[in-house]
């Protein structure tokens, strides 16, 4: 019998020639079909180990991860060899469909990779969403490592010019199947896949499942992505973007929920003017352990801090945190990986926008860059805002580096404040704490830095970071002179939306163990990795001192009760909640003493407070409104929500 190579074997895959001449027809049969499961099988495995080196970032768990028999490794093989024999069935060639899935398998898991190097987070489905925003950003990234930028777009120039190559000339590279052969992949391919898909989704038990040893863990993504695999993992979080009503809800659970006995009407406020901000990656550097530095870089802050707001993300995902300080809602409610803005406000949502128009107030909102970003635009105009200022709409503003100075989004902010009739609502994100922090951001940096630990990069880019806090904190000083001038009083709430993504500048300096923050540990470490400034300030209450350490859900909280309002969820509800509750994060509730809740949502004891806290917050994001009329009254002049 003749000898096969590699190159015979791939000529001969799926090949309706005579095979009489070589031997036997039945063994040269079986010869082809082993050669076709066994290119099949490595394909899909080499894809599967690609995959996990790009999202793990290093190979030290790949082996066992394939070879281990209690985890699912081999079952990830196992189905994009699938995907590939299917495929290969429409396309109708052998080893032609390797050319989309190995991409598809191996690119998500190195943006997953990407990702982890910023944020806490592998890659979601939900990340998906918001590939523009990624592009909008992209010269930033490449103004900060412009050499490893041309890498990639090298490298992706190159991969996409082989995969074009393989698809254009495929019809002459890989031989085609016969109709037998295309029938029998058919056959066998998808009756199991569509069983495969069947069973992956998390929210139902799946005896199957268990015995292939695929486990989700939605309340541990990091152990989710590393016992699973990426592509098993990924595949896990499709079925997360559906939100399901809580057990009990219902308009008899709603309707047990109490309210505050005093009416919220018996409360008129002091019709003070309030400027909400929320400060782009805004934190305290002097934190950093073995960093020295000449000068206090937040002088003002520090004076005026009332605490810290625990955010809810790491070094991005702004858009979370600004939903929860809006709405009072918390993401602790919602599947693993959401992106409210995203995904979810699709009708009216209330909001402190929609309860200080229910006063008489005038409602702006302000972000000096495109309306589009996060869709802020649409989720403005569903949070109840009057009006939104982006960057399409203010005068071109003075840049720090690629983004709208602090300084310039303030003097807009108080201009807009002159030129308004009667009490307002101001909401402002500001953009110029950003990263990346590259070198030469800035022409002098006010305070310099003792950074024996770390690399001159690394250095360089907490020196540019720091200076940015230093702008922040005189913006700051900026908006309080002027509020103290002003005749009505002037509220003013400033904090942070996430720690800054500082990288190595973490680890070096000896402040975390990891580039990025821990999801899940002990209160005092999940303090240190997420909390942000915040200032909580009246022109002529002065300082609202001993807040704690707060979610940023809490704060209409402090908002509305501040100005002098009472209001059955914003003060009655959150009230009641922030008296036992200091943080409501989806892997543990910080109660007062920092007392914590590990895992409470899996516990099957929640507290009744926390209960009906999210009943009214499905009820108004994707129920059928039965609270509207006791708790959300402003929101009954609205279009009601949906059932």
């Amino acid at each position: 019998m003749e000898k096969f190579n590699a190159k015979s074997l791939v000529t001969s895959f799926g090949s309706t020639g005579d095979v009489a001449a070589r031997g036997d027809r039945a063994g040269a049969k079986v010869i082809r079909i082993a050669g076709q499961l066994t290119l099949v099988t490595l394909t899909a495995l080499m894809a599967v180990f690609a995959s996990e080196w790009f999202a793990r970032g290093d190979t030290a768990d790949i082996l066992p991860y394939l070879t281990s028999t209690m985890r699912p490794g081999m079952i990830a093989v196992g189905v994009v060899a699938l995907a590939i024999l299917a495929l290969d069935a429409l396309l109708g060639r052998s080893l032609q469909s390797a050319v989309l899935v190995v991409p598809m398998a191996v690119l998500p898991a190195f943006f997953s990779g990407q990702k982890q190097q910023y944020l806490s987070d592998p890659l979601y489905p939900s990340d998906l969403l918001f590939g523009r925003q990624i592009f909008e950003l992209l010269p930033a990234m490449v103004a900060a490592q412009p050499l490893l930028a041309v890498a990639v777009f090298s490298g992706a120039a190159v991969a996409i010019s082989a995969v074009l190559y393989l698809i254009i000339r495929g019809r002459k590279i890989f031989p085609p199947l016969s109709a037998f052969g295309r029938v029998t992949r058919l056959v066998i391919a998808l009756p199991i896949l569509f069983g495969f898909a069947s069973i992956m989704n998390p929210m139902t038990y799946s005896e199957t499942r268990d015995r292939l040893n695929i486990i989700p863990m939605l309340w541990d993504q990091t152990e989710n992505y590393r016992h699973n695999g990426f592509l098993l993992a990924f595949a896990i979080n499709v079925p997360m973007a559906k939100v399901s009503a809580p057990d009990g809800y219902g308009n008899l659970a709603v309707s047990d929920i109490p309210t505050d006995r005093i009416p919220a009407t018996f409360f008129s406020g002091r019709r003070a003017d309030v400027i909400f901000l929320m400060s782009e990656s805004l934190w305290d550097p002097t934190r950093l352990k073995n960093v020295g530095f000449s000068a206090d870089p937040m002088p003002t802050i520090r004076g005026k801090q009332s605490g810290n707001v625990f955010s809810p993300e790491f070094g991005g995902m702004t858009a979370n945190v600004e939903f929860e300080a809006l709405t009072g809602f918390s993401n602790a409610f919602l599947p693993y990986g959401s992106i409210p803005y995203q995904q979810y406000i699709r009708r009216p949502v209330p909001s402190l926008a929609t309860f200080f128009e229910s006063k008489g107030y005038k409602t702006k909102a302000f972000h000096p860059f495109q309306s589009w970003f996060w869709n802020r635009k649409k989720v403005y105009d569903a949070l109840g805002f009057q009006e939104f200022h982006s960057e399409e709409t203010m005068p071109v503003m003075s840049k720090r580096g690629q983004f709208a100075s602090d300084d310039a989004l303030t003097r807009y902010i108080m201009d807009e404040a002159e030129r308004t009739e009667g009490p307002f609502f101001f909401f402002g994100v500001t953009l110029q704490g950003h990263g990346p922090y590259e070198p030469g951001r800035y022409a002098k940096n006010a305070v310099t830095l003792d950074a024996p630990m770390m690399s001159p990069a690394n250095a360089s880019a907490l020196a540019t970071y720091t200076q940015g806090v230093k702008e922040a904190d005189d913006s700051l000083k900026t908006l309080m002179d002027w509020a103290k001038k002003r005749q009505r009083e002037t509220i003013i709430v400033v904090f942070g939306d996430h720690l800054p993504p500082l990288n190595e500048v973490y680890t070096q300096s000896g402040y975390m163990p990891n580039v990025v923050a821990t999801r899940r540990a002990s209160v005092e470490t999940m303090k240190r990795e997420h909390e942000t400034p915040l200032v909580v300030w009246s022109s002529k209450r002065g300082v609202q001192k001993n807040l704690g350490t707060v979610s940023p859900a809490l704060l209409p909280h402090y908002i509305v009760r501040l100005a002098g309002y009472r209001h059955p969820f914003y003060t009655g509800v959150l009230g009641r909640v922030s008296e036992r509750y200091t943080v409501i994060d989806r892997h543990q509730l910080v109660g007062r003493g920092d007392k914590a809740q590990a895992d409470w949502s899996l516990s099957g004891q929640v507290d009744p407070l926390i209960r009906d806290y999210r009943y009214l917050q499905h009820d108004m994001m994707f129920g059928e409104g039965y609270s509207m009329e006791r708790f959300f009254p402003e929101q009954e002049g609205r279009l009601a929500p949906a059932s």
